[in-house]
């Protein structure tokens, strides 16, 4: 695919609750329009599973903000997907793990911590031509994106992507799941620090319905109007 010049690209920032299928769909976003996808979740992964490998625990902020200044991150696209490395160290399946996805969202609250990841994450935008997804990117992190998408989904349905991921070979159970991203959903919208929260000028998007082609189709279709917009 032919990558548009720096001044006939945009920003795209996609928000949502935990298992709306933000992820899958920046991705596919972006490779159809041939951006950059910045998985700005795997982000705080890696630093919860930094955290734990060093016996840090997810509530201590001061000692994970101080591990994190000297943690390197990497994100490279792979020929599966995109890859995240901790220290040139290969982590994607390992930030997927159960004991991070129980910590992150603790991690993710920490002040200091999301001041250094969105620095970084805004770095990464600087040029333009950027799929990003997360909590907060349209309302803090990229709060002058030029199309803005919240991505929600019920509870039952969320439950059920994130159980045929990955739920039944860890053991958990569908119902668990659900309880989890309830208690999930709680706690990302009641953050004192950049909490999740649907940006004004955000358009709402429910997949519910909705095929993973369906939404990818409406928010590429989105991104074309705004940049027949610009011109």
């Amino acid at each position: 695919m032919q990558h548009e010049s720096g001044n006939e690209r945009i920003n795209i920032a996609i928000d949502g609750p935990a298992g709306a299928g933000k992820s899958t769909v920046a991705k596919k976003v972006a490779e159809l329009l041939g951006y950059v996808y910045i998985d700005t979740g795997a982000m705080y992964r890696a630093v919860a599973l930094a955290a734990y490998r060093s016996g840090v625990d997810a509530a201590d902020g001061d000692r994970i903000a101080r591990l994190l200044e000297t943690l390197k991150i990497a994100l490279y696209p792979g020929p599966d997907g995109q890859r995240v490395c901790i220290d040139g160290e290969d982590a994607t399946a390992a930030i997927r793990s159960r004991e991070v996805t129980l910590r992150v969202s603790q991690v993710a609250s920490h002040e200091r911590v999301r001041l250094r990841l969105v620095e970084m994450q805004r770095a990464l935008a600087a040029s333009k031509g950027a799929v990003m997804d997360g909590r907060d990117i349209g309302s803090h992190v990229l709060p002058h994106a030029e199309l803005k998408v919240f991505l929600t989904a019920s509870v039952k349905v969320r439950a059920a992507r994130r159980f045929s991921e990955s739920g039944a070979e860890q053991g958990v159970s569908l119902e668990q799941l659900e309880r989890e991203i309830v208690e999930r959903d709680r706690a990302d919208a009641q953050r004192v620090h950049s909490p999740l929260v649907r940006a004004s000028d955000a358009k709402l998007l429910d997949s519910t319905d909705l095929s993973i082609e369906q939404v990818v189709e409406q928010i590429v279709a989105w991104s074309r109007t705004k940049l027949a917009e610009a011109k």
